[in-house]
Protein backbone atom coordinates (compact mmCIF):
# COMPACT_ATOMS: atom_id res chain seq x y z
CA UNK A 1 0.00 0.00 0.00
CA UNK A 2 2.78 2.41 0.87
CA UNK A 3 4.59 1.54 -2.32
CA UNK A 4 1.55 2.33 -4.41
CA UNK A 5 1.05 5.68 -2.65
CA UNK A 6 4.67 6.69 -3.08
CA UNK A 7 4.51 5.70 -6.71
CA UNK A 8 1.49 7.89 -7.28
CA UNK A 9 2.72 10.92 -5.36
CA UNK A 10 6.34 11.06 -6.40
CA UNK A 11 7.02 12.28 -9.97
CA UNK A 12 8.24 9.71 -12.42
CA UNK A 13 11.64 9.98 -14.08
CA UNK A 14 11.51 12.08 -17.23
CA UNK A 15 8.15 13.64 -16.35
CA UNK A 16 7.73 17.38 -16.81
CA UNK A 17 5.12 19.55 -15.03
CA UNK A 18 2.42 21.14 -17.07
CA UNK A 19 3.29 24.73 -15.81
CA UNK A 20 6.72 26.05 -15.07
CA UNK A 21 7.70 29.45 -13.55
CA UNK A 22 10.27 31.17 -15.66
CA UNK A 23 12.21 34.14 -14.16
CA UNK A 24 13.33 36.70 -16.68
CA UNK A 25 16.21 39.08 -15.98
CA UNK A 26 15.49 42.79 -15.36
CA UNK A 27 15.99 45.14 -18.24
CA UNK A 28 18.78 47.71 -17.91
CA UNK A 29 17.50 51.32 -17.64
CA UNK A 30 19.66 53.40 -19.93
CA UNK A 31 17.83 56.78 -19.64
CA UNK A 32 17.71 58.49 -16.21
CA UNK A 33 15.87 61.80 -15.73
CA UNK A 34 18.43 64.45 -14.88
CA UNK A 35 17.57 66.85 -12.03
CA UNK A 36 16.85 70.45 -13.00
CA UNK A 37 19.60 72.93 -12.23
CA UNK A 38 18.88 75.09 -9.19
CA UNK A 39 19.20 78.33 -11.22
CA UNK A 40 16.62 77.04 -13.63
CA UNK A 41 14.40 76.06 -10.69
CA UNK A 42 14.66 79.62 -9.34
CA UNK A 43 13.87 81.07 -12.75
CA UNK A 44 10.86 78.80 -13.13
CA UNK A 45 9.64 79.69 -9.63
CA UNK A 46 9.99 83.41 -10.33
CA UNK A 47 8.35 83.29 -13.76
CA UNK A 48 5.52 80.99 -12.71
CA UNK A 49 2.17 82.37 -13.67
CA UNK A 50 -0.09 83.14 -10.75
CA UNK A 51 -3.66 83.69 -11.87
CA UNK A 52 -5.48 86.57 -10.14
CA UNK A 53 -8.09 85.70 -7.61
CA UNK A 54 -11.58 86.36 -8.93
CA UNK A 55 -13.23 89.38 -7.36
CA UNK A 56 -16.20 88.69 -5.20
CA UNK A 57 -19.51 90.06 -6.44
CA UNK A 58 -20.82 93.12 -4.63
CA UNK A 59 -22.85 92.27 -1.58
CA UNK A 60 -21.25 88.83 -1.17
CA UNK A 61 -18.87 89.93 1.61
CA UNK A 62 -20.20 91.19 4.92
CA UNK A 63 -18.54 94.24 6.46
CA UNK A 64 -16.65 93.65 9.65
CA UNK A 65 -18.04 95.62 12.54
CA UNK A 66 -15.56 96.44 15.27
CA UNK A 67 -16.94 95.88 18.70
CA UNK A 68 -16.21 98.75 21.05
CA UNK A 69 -15.68 97.61 24.58
CA UNK A 70 -17.53 99.73 27.10
CA UNK A 71 -15.77 100.75 30.27
CA UNK A 72 -16.82 99.05 33.43
CA UNK A 73 -18.45 100.95 36.25
CA UNK A 74 -15.33 100.46 38.37
CA UNK A 75 -13.16 102.15 35.72
CA UNK A 76 -15.60 105.06 35.54
CA UNK A 77 -15.46 105.52 39.33
CA UNK A 78 -11.66 105.39 39.30
CA UNK A 79 -11.54 108.03 36.57
CA UNK A 80 -13.77 110.30 38.65
CA UNK A 81 -11.46 109.83 41.64
CA UNK A 82 -8.49 110.76 39.45
CA UNK A 83 -10.22 113.92 38.27
CA UNK A 84 -10.87 115.04 41.84
CA UNK A 85 -7.27 114.22 42.84
CA UNK A 86 -5.77 116.25 40.01
CA UNK A 87 -8.08 119.17 40.82
CA UNK A 88 -7.55 119.28 44.57
CA UNK A 89 -3.91 118.17 44.97
CA UNK A 90 -1.00 120.45 44.10
CA UNK A 91 1.63 117.68 44.21
CA UNK A 92 1.23 114.39 42.31
CA UNK A 93 4.40 112.29 42.21
CA UNK A 94 4.82 109.10 40.15
CA UNK A 95 6.86 106.37 41.89
CA UNK A 96 7.88 102.97 40.50
CA UNK A 97 7.21 100.05 42.83
CA UNK A 98 10.06 97.50 42.65
CA UNK A 99 8.54 94.65 44.70
CA UNK A 100 8.40 96.33 48.10
CA UNK A 101 7.11 94.08 50.85
CA UNK A 102 3.98 94.82 52.85
CA UNK A 103 5.81 95.79 56.07
CA UNK A 104 8.06 98.38 54.39
CA UNK A 105 5.09 99.77 52.49
CA UNK A 106 3.12 100.15 55.71
CA UNK A 107 6.01 102.01 57.37
CA UNK A 108 6.34 104.29 54.34
CA UNK A 109 2.61 105.06 54.51
CA UNK A 110 2.91 106.05 58.17
CA UNK A 111 5.90 108.31 57.46
CA UNK A 112 4.11 110.07 54.62
CA UNK A 113 0.85 110.32 56.55
CA UNK A 114 2.57 112.50 59.15
CA UNK A 115 3.02 115.16 56.45
CA UNK A 116 -0.47 114.68 54.94
CA UNK A 117 0.91 112.74 51.95
CA UNK A 118 -1.08 109.69 50.85
CA UNK A 119 -0.29 106.78 48.50
CA UNK A 120 -2.81 105.91 45.79
CA UNK A 121 -2.94 102.79 43.60
CA UNK A 122 -4.58 103.01 40.15
CA UNK A 123 -4.34 100.62 37.18
CA UNK A 124 -2.21 101.87 34.31
CA UNK A 125 -5.08 101.35 31.85
CA UNK A 126 -7.32 103.73 33.83
CA UNK A 127 -4.49 106.26 34.19
CA UNK A 128 -3.78 106.25 30.47
CA UNK A 129 -7.44 106.60 29.54
CA UNK A 130 -7.71 109.58 31.89
CA UNK A 131 -4.46 111.26 30.82
CA UNK A 132 -5.21 110.94 27.11
CA UNK A 133 -8.19 113.29 27.42
CA UNK A 134 -6.64 115.74 29.91
CA UNK A 135 -4.02 118.50 29.95
CA UNK A 136 -1.63 116.14 31.77
CA UNK A 137 -1.03 113.95 28.70
CA UNK A 138 2.74 114.52 28.98
CA UNK A 139 2.76 112.26 32.05
CA UNK A 140 1.86 109.17 29.99
CA UNK A 141 5.48 107.87 29.58
CA UNK A 142 5.82 107.68 33.37
CA UNK A 143 3.13 105.05 33.82
CA UNK A 144 4.96 101.90 32.67
CA UNK A 145 5.00 98.80 34.84
CA UNK A 146 4.01 98.82 38.51
CA UNK A 147 3.57 102.45 39.53
CA UNK A 148 1.96 104.29 42.42
CA UNK A 149 1.30 107.99 42.97
CA UNK A 150 1.97 110.17 46.01
CA UNK A 151 -0.57 112.97 46.37
CA UNK A 152 -0.83 115.92 48.75
CA UNK A 153 -2.79 119.14 48.79
CA UNK A 154 0.38 121.14 49.44
CA UNK A 155 3.75 120.67 47.66
CA UNK A 156 5.77 118.98 50.42
CA UNK A 157 8.73 117.83 48.37
CA UNK A 158 11.39 117.78 51.10
CA UNK A 159 9.33 115.52 53.35
CA UNK A 160 8.62 113.14 50.47
CA UNK A 161 12.30 112.85 49.53
CA UNK A 162 13.31 112.23 53.13
CA UNK A 163 10.77 109.40 53.39
CA UNK A 164 11.91 107.83 50.11
CA UNK A 165 15.59 107.77 51.13
CA UNK A 166 14.93 104.82 53.47
CA UNK A 167 12.90 102.92 50.84
CA UNK A 168 15.19 102.04 47.91
CA UNK A 169 12.50 99.83 46.35
CA UNK A 170 10.43 102.92 45.54
CA UNK A 171 12.03 104.93 42.71
CA UNK A 172 10.81 108.46 42.04
CA UNK A 173 10.21 109.00 38.30
CA UNK A 174 8.68 112.47 38.09
CA UNK A 175 5.98 114.71 39.50
CA UNK A 176 3.42 117.33 38.62
CA UNK A 177 3.78 120.17 41.13
CA UNK A 178 1.42 123.12 40.81
CA UNK A 179 0.50 122.18 37.23
CA UNK A 180 4.18 121.94 36.24
CA UNK A 181 5.73 118.66 35.09
CA UNK A 182 9.14 118.08 36.71
CA UNK A 183 11.74 115.36 36.29
CA UNK A 184 13.72 113.84 39.15
CA UNK A 185 16.41 116.50 38.89
CA UNK A 186 13.77 119.21 38.74
CA UNK A 187 12.20 117.83 41.93
CA UNK A 188 15.59 117.98 43.69
CA UNK A 189 16.04 121.60 42.58
CA UNK A 190 12.53 122.42 43.75
CA UNK A 191 13.22 120.93 47.18
CA UNK A 192 16.20 123.30 47.65
CA UNK A 193 13.97 126.36 47.31
CA UNK A 194 12.94 128.14 50.55
CA UNK A 195 9.42 127.72 51.86
CA UNK A 196 6.59 130.16 51.19
CA UNK A 197 6.63 131.48 54.78
CA UNK A 198 10.30 132.49 54.58
CA UNK A 199 9.80 134.07 51.16
CA UNK A 200 6.78 136.00 52.43
CA UNK A 201 8.74 137.15 55.50
CA UNK A 202 11.64 138.34 53.34
CA UNK A 203 9.22 140.13 51.03
CA UNK A 204 7.43 141.86 53.90
CA UNK A 205 10.78 142.86 55.45
CA UNK A 206 11.99 144.32 52.17
CA UNK A 207 8.76 146.24 51.64
CA UNK A 208 8.80 147.67 55.18
CA UNK A 209 12.42 148.73 54.74
CA UNK A 210 11.60 150.45 51.47
CA UNK A 211 8.61 152.26 52.98
CA UNK A 212 10.65 153.37 56.00
CA UNK A 213 13.37 154.68 53.67
CA UNK A 214 10.84 156.57 51.58
CA UNK A 215 9.25 158.08 54.71
CA UNK A 216 12.65 159.14 56.04
CA UNK A 217 13.56 160.63 52.67
CA UNK A 218 10.26 162.51 52.52
CA UNK A 219 10.74 163.82 56.04
CA UNK A 220 14.39 164.68 55.50
CA UNK A 221 13.84 167.61 53.14
CA UNK A 222 11.20 169.47 55.21
CA UNK A 223 13.20 168.98 58.39
CA UNK A 224 16.33 170.20 56.69
CA UNK A 225 14.44 173.17 55.25
CA UNK A 226 12.97 174.09 58.65
CA UNK A 227 16.44 173.86 60.25
CA UNK A 228 17.84 176.15 57.58
CA UNK A 229 15.01 178.64 58.11
CA UNK A 230 15.51 178.62 61.87
CA UNK A 231 19.22 179.24 61.39
CA UNK A 232 18.41 182.06 59.02
CA UNK A 233 16.01 183.64 61.51
CA UNK A 234 18.59 183.40 64.23
CA UNK A 235 21.18 184.97 62.00
CA UNK A 236 18.77 187.78 61.12
CA UNK A 237 18.02 188.40 64.83
CA UNK A 238 21.70 188.56 65.77
CA UNK A 239 22.38 190.91 62.83
CA UNK A 240 19.70 193.41 64.00
CA UNK A 241 21.10 193.40 67.54
CA UNK A 242 24.61 194.15 66.35
CA UNK A 243 23.29 196.96 64.14
CA UNK A 244 21.50 198.50 67.13
CA UNK A 245 24.64 198.28 69.27
CA UNK A 246 26.78 199.94 66.60
CA UNK A 247 24.28 202.85 66.19
CA UNK A 248 24.29 203.53 69.95
CA UNK A 249 28.10 203.58 70.04
CA UNK A 250 28.23 206.03 67.16
CA UNK A 251 25.86 208.49 68.89
CA UNK A 252 27.87 208.39 72.11
CA UNK A 253 31.07 209.05 70.19
CA UNK A 254 29.52 212.03 68.41
CA UNK A 255 28.31 213.49 71.72
CA UNK A 256 31.74 213.12 73.27
CA UNK A 257 33.35 214.80 70.33
CA UNK A 258 30.97 217.78 70.59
Amino acid sequence: MAATLCGRLLPKAGWLPLTQSVRHGSKAVTRHRKPVHFLKQKLLAVTEYIPPTPAAPPGALVRRVRKTEEESTLAVLLRKDLETLFKECKMIAVVQNNAINAEDLLQLKHKLKRHNISIKFFPNQVMRSFLNDSIYCNMLPLFVGQTVIFVSKEPKVKEMLQALRRSPQMVLLGACIENTLLSYQGILNYSKLPSMTTIQGELVGGLTMMTSQTVSMLRHHPAHLSALLQQYVKQQGSGDATNAVTSKDASTIQEAAA
